[in-house]
């Protein structure tokens, strides 16, 4: 655990360099306290720098947290999250029928981790997607170690506009918890349609709002700023807002639920968050506690610059976020989980 934490240092110390941490927390601060209902329409507002604002500052202790694949999974009782994560993953290359010689875009592909599992399992090739250039470079330098990189192509762009890539490329597709990120879901949507061949199908795994959010209950709206704020997000839409967005681009949506309910014995999506789940390191790295002496042991290597200026108050700002997800999760109001299968129609 003390090596992984020397890493982590090294790590933020390479991705903070170029500039302050107390400015960038200060403006993705100010976004969210200054930001209207109709911020998304407004034609100076880029809610793409705020979301890069939002991964160049948590993206290192997201990764020590959680591991390169930055999503949740439907979780089994006395199953490990790095488990549950596999499983969901081969879940989704199930449900696209990956085979080899197909080429996939990963919409939104993070640093990687699902990449990862689709080119090594399913032998396909897998273009990434992504706005934020560090976290590329690192997908890049990951499947380069992993010995992948002959598979993977890359290209920095915003997913609401991927005109350097022409119509009906892609065999199949998939974006994790991505496209909740998009000002204009039905732009981003419209997108991947444009980019997919005709018959292709496209996963989905959006963050929602359940149908027990209720917009007149004080609680629920707090607990949705709460989310909006931590994860840089301009909304957060219904699973039927998600399904009419996709129906109106032109997609047929074959499948669609929310994966965090189950028949039987379940554990939550957010349980991690909350208790010991999996071994003591991942207790001390994701729980309240955990997360409380670790923003403590930052503050302390602060003073003594191991840590760049400002370094804890990003995991006070992530500790505030999972509290929000917990929340959320426990009120029966929020999932990361509505996953989709939706097919472009055939010519």
């Amino acid at each position: 655990m003390l090596r992984k934490f020397i890493k982590l240092s090294t790590r933020i110390k390479g991705a903070y360099e170029p500039w302050s941490v107390d400015s960038r927390i200060e403006s993705l601060n100010d976004w969210f306290d200054e930001r209207t209902p109709n911020a998304a329409s407004d034609d100076e507002y880029d809610h793409t720098k705020t979301v890069n604002n939002y991964y160049d500052l948590c993206h290192e202790f997201m990764e020590y947290g959680w591991g390169d694949s930055l999503h949740f999974a439907p979780l089994k009782p006395n199953e490990t999250l790095e488990d549950a994560v596999v499983r969901h993953q081969r879940l989704m290359i199930d449900k696209l029928a990956l085979h080899e010689g197909l080429t996939v875009v990963d919409v939104g592909c993070g640093v990687g981790g699902p990449m990862r599992r689709v080119v090594s399992e399913a032998g396909v090739k897998v273009v990434g997607i992504n706005n934020n250039g560090y976290q590329l470079s690192q997908a890049r330098t990951k499947n380069v170690d992993a010995g992948l990189d002959h598979m993977t192509d890359y290209m920095k762009c915003n997913f609401m506009d991927m005109s350097g890539i022409e119509a009906n490329t892609f065999d199949a597709g998939y974006a994790i918890e991505s496209t909740c990120h998009a000002p204009h879901k039905e732009r981003a949507y419209a997108e991947i349609f444009r980019i997919l061949k005709p018959g292709a199908l496209l996963w989905g795994q959006e963050m929602c709002l359940t149908d027990a959010y209720e917009s007149g209950n004080p609680r629920h709206t707090t607990i949705k700023d709460e989310l909006m704020r931590g994860i840089a997000l301009n909304e957060i839409a219904s699973f039927d807002e998600v399904n009419r967005t996709l129906e109106a681009v032109g997609f047929d949506v074959v499948e669609a639920a929310d994966l965090d309910v189950k028949e039987g014995p379940s554990t939550p999506w957010y349980y991690p968050l909350e208790s010991r789940y999996g071994s003591l390191g991942n207790y001390f790295r994701r729980t309240p506690l955990g997360r409380t002496l670790i923003s403590w042991v930052v503050r302390l290597a602060e003073s003594a610059r191991l840590f760049p200026r400002g370094s804890y108050q990003v995991i006070e700002f992530m500790d505030r976020t999972a509290d929000a997800y917990v929340s959320g999760g426990k009120e029966g109001i929020f999932t990361p989980l509505y996953c989709f299968v939706a097919r472009k129609p055939s010519l």
